[in-house]
């Protein structure tokens, strides 16, 4: 449970970040409390948990052949997805066009990742000791 929770707050940090880097240059919030990202970090996490293994699975030899770069793509569409969902439920987010969709899906990668490992590295230290 408290992984989830983890993984949840990287989330709403990540998609914060690209909401806020890409307001007005191609990315519209429906809402900019921190509460609408903790429900769109919720619904960002369900999209990338259901559709992203099908869509992996589905575009493997795509992603062999462009060595990875498919999986950018991907990423894109389920942020893209998850901001459209989330206008739905009132906290989501316009996108204007797909390199704003990109860009996002960077950002919200780039944070993410880089929050768990911070996150990963503390866990490590706190079992070790």
């Amino acid at each position: 449970m408290r992984k989830f929770i983890i993984r949840w707050l990287i989330n709403t940090v990540a998609l914060y970040a690209a909401v806020y880097l890409l307001n007005g240059n191609g990315i519209t919030p429906q809402s900019e409390n921190w509460l609408s990202f903790i429900w769109l970090a919720l619904i960002f996490g369900l999209i990338n948990a259901i559709l992203k293994p099908i869509l992996v699975v589905a575009g493997c030899p795509f992603i062999i052949v462009t060595l990875g770069l498919g999986m950018l793509l991907i990423n894109t569409l389920l942020f893209y997805l998850a901001g459209q969902i989330g206008l739905n439920f009132g906290v989501g987010f316009t996108v204007e066009n797909f390199w704003a969709a990109l860009l996002g899906a960077l950002i919200v990668s780039i944070v993410g990742f880089v929050l768990g490992i911070i996150f990963k590295d503390e866990k490590k230290a706190l079992n070790v000791g």
